[in-house]
């Protein structure tokens, strides 16, 4: 018996590993809703269908799937509409690097009843853009449009050996309806396997790159490493941790969007090398896209760079401009665990005295900023801060526990109170999309049942999420997850960025920054509306319990929403 297209992209996508279609279905789609529905009659699994109400949180939800589990997924949206939906949720997940494809089924061409899933409705007029991929075509790596059913597995495995290959990204691929509906030859159902038709990876350098590099780190005096994404590999950490640990060697988490060295590590500098990098003299830049703001950093035209990155061009940036005497497109891990091992050969006697030295005075440093950081937790004002929610949220955060960051303009606040020290607890947004957050916790919580997932987010960014989509999905899919809503009354990062570019001007004169959001938004109510716990508090006497009563909650298999309300921008 011939099998539809629809039957072979199904099982091209089991063949492929795809476990979850993330999905916003629509008129397209119909050919997948049968035939998922036959397989199911028959007792055949087909891919777990988690049904997304917006195209954001569908991408995002993907997304930190995969950036936990290193296992792209799919999204499957509606039309032209639906990948438009889904373009800003692209973004973040290229500039993150996340493996995802993107299905987008197409209205049909046929038009007065010639074949199966022929044009029936107005939409099916209306939802035919001349071209589609041109909606997504920033935010992607491959597009295609699937031709014929003949070739749906083969094309289903080459959009996957995409988006996994380094460095890895969305793809995206559209059929049309009759093409999803026609029946094909047996011949299509052959096999396209990962042994012969698989992901590419990058590797390591040669020993000769790898002495140059070391020779270089041995003669410096005061080296640093700037990284943003090693962590994506959790081997990474450890060895970074290593490393600088044996040569004294500053390390800066530069919009971290992974956990890339230990925060207790008496090494780990912080998250901003600019003040630093005028006195250093040989800095290692690890799978990082912007290091330091040049604006804002003095530069040492004598200093050593290196650069080892799984993108090192950054080719989808027109413009970069970070300098390195060596650029290095390898596998970070791999490159990293040799330079330890070359570095402890070639060490003398008295590099291991001035390393040590070195080491030293990072961790009275570090104990100095930890001393800090406690101060500032134990400040209590009225309206609070952000590190004072932080703090009291640090206490109940356990080691395994994954937090997904969102807080914008108070992400350093935080990161200077929830220490994170294990490898795949922490992520972020690599790319400027607001509403990352609640899909990638959610995705989280897929992939980690077992785990707490704490979502912290700004009000604004809270908007852009989708919440209502979101506890929705976290209500019928029991993945409960604990939002903390940093509500300080807009878009910070506006205000902000009106007074680097105009300190002086009318806006700030007039308190005018067209960027505050309207005071009494409960925002807490919209979980609650899903069955979620709800919070909102604005004295920090009640935070604690506040923040008891969201962790029973979770403990009921409830989603919990926690609104602070810290100090107005």
């Amino acid at each position: 018996m011939n099998r539809t297209t629809a039957h072979w992209f199904l099982e091209g996508l089991q063949e492929a590993g795809i476990e979850y279609l993330f999905c916003n279905l629509g008129t397209d789609h119909v050919p997948l809703i049968e035939e998922i529905a036959r397989w199911r009659e028959s007792g055949r699994k087909a891919p777990t269908v988690i049904l997304c109400p917006h195209e954001n949180l569908a991408v995002h939800m993907a997304g930190g799937y995969a950036m936990c589990t290193g296992r792209g997924q799919a999204v499957l949206v509606h039309v032209d509409v639906g990948a438009a939906n889904a373009a800003m949720g692209l973004h973040n997940l290229f500039r993150t690097r996340v493996p995802v494809l993107l299905f987008a089924g197409k209205a049909p061409f046929s038009q007065r009843g010639e074949l199966l899933g022929t044009r029936d409705t107005y939409v099916n007029f209306v939802q035919d853009p001349y071209d589609m991929a041109s909606l997504v075509r920033p935010y992607v790596k491959w597009a295609y449009d699937l031709p014929s059913g003949v070739v749906a597995k083969e094309v289903v495995r080459r959009a996957h050996s995409v988006m996994h290959s380094d460095p890895p990204g969305p793809v995206f691929l559209t059929a049309a309806r009759e093409v999803l509906a026609a029946d094909c030859p047996n011949e299509a159902g052959r096999s396209f396997g990962a042994e012969r038709y698989g992901a590419v990876a990058v590797g390591g350098v040669d020993d000769a790159t790898v002495i140059e590099i070391a020779d270089r780190l041995l003669a410096a005096r005061d080296p640093m490493l700037i990284t943003s994404y090693s962590g994506r590999n959790p081997a990474c950490p450890p060895v970074i941790d290593e490393l600088a640990r044996l040569t004294g060697m500053r390390v800066y988490e530069s919009n971290p969007t992974y956990l890339n060295i230990p925060h207790d590590s008496p090494c780990f500098g912080g998250y901003s090398a600019s003040p630093a990098i005028a006195d250093c003299d040989f800095g290692l830049l690890v799978d990082v896209d912007v290091p330091w703001i040049p604006k804002f950093a003095r530069e040492n035209p004598a200093t050593q760079w290196v650069h080892l990155d799984v993108d090192v061009i950054k080719k989808d940036m027109p413009m970069w401009g970070f300098p390195s005497h060596l650029r290095i497109q390898a596998d970070s891990c791999r490159v990293l665990r040799r330079l330890l091992e070359v570095v402890r050969d070639r060490a003398s006697d008295d590099y291991h005295r001035a390393a040590q030295a070195r080491f030293a005075e990072l961790a009275k440093r570090r104990q100095a900023e930890a001393a800090q950081a406690a101060a500032d937790a134990q400040c209590i004002s009225e309206p609070m801060s952000a590190a004072h929610v932080a703090a009291r949220l640090n206490e109940v955060i356990d080691d395994e526990d994954i937090v997904i960051l969102e807080a914008i303009t108070n992400v350093l606040p935080v990161l200077g109170q929830i220490r994170r020290n294990c490898p795949g607890t922490l992520f972020g947004n690599g790319g400027g999309g607001l509403g990352f957050g609640a899909g990638a916790a959610l995705g989280a919580k897929l992939a980690y049942p077992e785990r707490t997932v704490f979502h912290i987010t700004g009000d604004a960014s809270f908007c852009f999420s989708g919440p209502t989509p979101a506890y929705i999905v976290a209500r019928e899919r029991n993945l409960p997850i604990f939002t903390i809503v940093l509500d300080n009354g807009g878009w910070g990062a506006v205000k902000g960025a009106t007074l680097r570019v105009y300190p002086d001007g009318a806006a700030r004169a007039g308190g005018d920054y067209q960027a505050a959001i309207a005071d009494g938004i409960r925002y807490e109510k919209v979980g609650e509306a899903a069955g979620a716990h709800g919070e909102w508090v604005d004295d920090p006497a009640a935070l604690p319990g506040a923040i008891g009563r969201c962790m029973r909650a979770l403990a009921e298999g409830r989603s919990a929403i926690l609104v602070a309300r810290i100090r107005s921008i």
